[in-house]
């Protein structure tokens, strides 16, 4: 069992084994600093073919993924007919088909539904076995000149840490033209191990293809997950948990190939299982790192800083960053070229770079630098290139999205922010670009005693803008021509399972041209006129 300590300490050399370096990092940085520093469940499904909702994705000026599972009393291939309409009622059909599911599938369904048109609103659905699936809605990015964008940025849905305000939230808002979920979807612990709030299916830490679709089930039954499925597209990368806790591509801390059989088996499980019930388009050799356009305004790149190149994390939790090892990476060499080619060729007015963990540093004492080594600080070699290409490149109006941490961070992105000659933080010069991190869903955020460190420490991170450590919820990214604005929402308690109201929080902008953070008091407004969200 991997239990984790229920307030910061420093973990024993038996513990340190089983504790997850994100968990691990924050109670060892407090105990390694001067004092003065310082259950319910989601139901069974219910007796009917389209029992895990509907799910739409990776949208494309004239095409869109759609996805849905569908099963009967037995084990018998399946026909479905799926649907795409320009009004909820299917009076005006933009196109149909039929797709046949099986077991060798788990029945899910995955369709890439092709000749619609750019920026529209479509709604779909599927029918097999003499049933109708729930009716879905999605759209497709627009192509050409392109105003104004919004988008939910989500990441790290503990299920056994609280229930799915967040994505309940989200649903709600018909204005947003998609999801973005930065990975941490579902967490592969046993229950009891990591959160006692919900139990999971199955009771195991899951290791198998089998234990891999059967929580992805779970989650698909979530009523709040489900709707934000149904009422907007996702565009979703996986971090670590979607495998095993602080995974690499050739293991994970969260894996003992003795009891848990080969990691190699474990990733290819867990890896088919995320391609089957998630509404991602496929590529060759199952990487997720990709672009999307969406009009001349969005490049959104999409990263993989977990499994596709990753070497293993260079130690413990905590340390300064590591001595310069040629060999470590974080990308691996081809997507790191790709992100950069993709990058260049990009002609969007804003480059989104999404990915999993914070490239943002941070300074206790001058020249003393802290490195969350399972993060960019842990593989220095990697961070420097990317800062490199940021400053050198020519390259305008990057924005970096990052999840993992838990927590909301508002960055300007330096190479040492305690370099005065080389960064001022009140005017933003020196400053290479600008990172926005979105909080947990539900996963836990950071001990308060860390965060009153880090305000005790803010002369020397002023690169940090905002903080909150422990509030759960998301972020609505505003784009236009002028400026990106990132509005964060948190909620005050998801361990109770009645709705919650989020709470705005917290506004900061990056405006043309610029690489530093702007305060705004205010989120900016809805869009007016949205179409309808589907019907129930």
């Amino acid at each position: 069992m991997r239990k984790r300590p229920a307030t910061p300490q420093l973990p024993s050399n038996e513990l340190r084994a089983t504790l997850g370096r994100r968990e691990l990092f924050f109670g060892a940085l407090v105990l390694a600093l001067p004092l003065a520093a310082c259950s319910g469940t989601v139901g069974e499904p219910a007796k009917r073919p389209f029992a895990h909702g509907v799910a739409s994705g990776d949208p494309l000026p004239d095409a869109v993924i759609l996805w849905t599972r569908v099963k009967g009393e037995g084990d018998s291939a399946v026909e479905v007919k799926w649907e795409v309409a320009e009004d909820a009622g299917f009076q005006r059909l933009a196109a149909s088909g039929t797709f046949t599911t099986n077991q060798e599938r788990d029945f899910t369904v995955k369709v890439d539904a092709k000749g619609l048109a750019p920026g529209r609103t479509y709604y779909y659905r599927f029918s097999a076995l003499g049933a109708s699936s729930p009716v879905g809605r999605t759209r497709t990015a627009p192509q050409g000149s392109t105003e104004r964008l919004r988008f939910a940025v989500v990441s790290c849905a503990s299920l056994a840490h609280g229930f799915f305000h967040g994505y309940r939230e989200i649903a709600k808002q018909a204005d947003l033209d998609c999801v973005i979920h930065l990975g941490d979807y579902i967490y592969e612990y046993a229950t009891g191990d990591y959160g006692d709030v919900r139990t999971y299916e199955p009771a195991n830490e899951i290791v198998s293809l089998s234990d891999y679709r059967t929580r992805h089930a779970q989650y698909k039954r979530d009523p709040n997950l489900q709707e934000a499925h149904r009422q907007h597209p996702f565009i979703t990368i996986w971090d670590d948990h979607e495998i095993a806790n602080d995974g690499y591509k050739d293991g994970a801390q969260n894996h003992t190939p003795g009891s848990e059989g080969a990691w190699a088996d474990r990733k290819a499980a867990a890896q088919r299982a995320y391609m089957e019930w998630m509404p991602i388009r496929e590529q060759e050799g199952g990487r997720i790192f990709r672009k999307l356009a969406y009009g001349d305004l969005v490049e959104l790149v999409m990263l993989d800083t977990r499994y596709h190149g990753r070497t293993a994390q260079p130690g413990g939790a905590i340390a300064a960053p590591p001595a310069p090892d040629p060999k470590r990476t974080l990308l691996g060499e081809d997507q790191a070229a790709w992100m950069e080619s993709s990058l260049k060729d990009s002609k969007a007015r804003w480059k989104l770079l999404c990915q999993q963990v914070m490239v943002g540093n941070l300074v206790l004492n001058p020249g003393k630098e802290i490195a969350n080594l399972d993060q960019w600080h842990g593989y220095p070699e990697s961070r420097n290139r990317l800062l490199s290409f940021f400053r050198d490149s020519g390259v305008k109006n990057m924005v970096v999205l990052t999840g993992d941490i838990h927590s909301s961070w508002a960055n300007e992105i330096t190479f040492d922010p305690a370099d005065k000659a080389a960064y001022d933080p009140v005017t933003g010069r020196g400053s290479l670009g600008v990172e926005l991190v979105t909080p947990g869903i539900t996963s836990p955020g950071i001990p308060d005693l860390f965060l009153s460190i880090l305000d005790d420490a803010r002369p020397k991170n002023l690169h940090v803008k905002w903080v909150d450590g422990s509030k759960r919820g998301f972020i609505i990214l505003d784009v236009t021509n002028e400026r990106v604005q990132g509005a964060w929402y948190h909620f005050q308690d998801i361990t109770v399972e009645a709705p919650q109201t989020p709470a705005f929080a917290k506004a900061w902008s990056v405006r043309d041209g610029e690489t530093r953070l702007v305060a705004d008091e205010a989120a900016a407004p809805s869009r007016q006129g949205a179409p309808a969200l589907a019907p129930a």
